[in-house]
C-alpha cells in the first residue's frame, strides 16, 4: 500500500501507474487489467482458487536469501496444475535472480505477463 494518500494515482520508478480496480489498488495498470481478465476466467470455470499478491520464501541451505512476492496464483481447471504470475513492464536484474531462486527452491517457473 502508499504510504499516503497523495502517492496513489502516480507514476512508479519504472513508469507504472498505480490502479485502483473494485476497491483493489494494483501497482500498475498492467497488474490491474490482468487481475480482471483473471476474475473473468474464473467465472467462467477455467481457473479457480485465484489469489494475489503470494509471498514466497526464498532459503537456501536454511537460511532466508530473499522473499518473492507473485502477484497472482491459480488452478488451471483444465490441467489441475497450479500457475504462478507476474505482471512485469521492466524485468530488473533483482527480479531475473528471485525467478531463478523460485525456480531452484521451489521448483515452480514463474510466467511473466508483459505489455503487449
Amino acid at each position: 500500500m502508499p504510504r499516503s494518500r497523495a502517492s496513489w494515482g502516480r507514476k512508479g520508478k519504472y513508469n507504472n501507474t498505480r490502479t485502483c480496480v473494485d476497491g483493489i489498488w494494483f501497482d500498475s495498470k498492467l497488474e490491474a487489467a490482468r487481475w480482471q481478465e483473471l476474475l473473468l476466467l474464473q467465472k467462467a470455470g477455467e481457473i479457480t482458487d485465484l489469489r494475489r499478491q503470494v509471498p514466497y520464501r526464498l532459503d537456501v541451505n536454511g537460511f532466508l536469501i530473499c522473499r518473492l512476492i507473485v502477484d497472482f496464483t491459480y488452478l488451471d481447471s483444465a490441467t489441475g496444475k497450479l500457475v504462478t504470475e507476474d505482471t512485469k513492464g521492466v524485468l530488473t536484474p533483482e527480479c531475473a535472480i528471485k525467478l531463478k531462486l523460485m525456480r531452484a527452491i521451489h521448483g515452480i517457473d514463474v510466467q511473466l505477463v508483459r505489455k503487449k
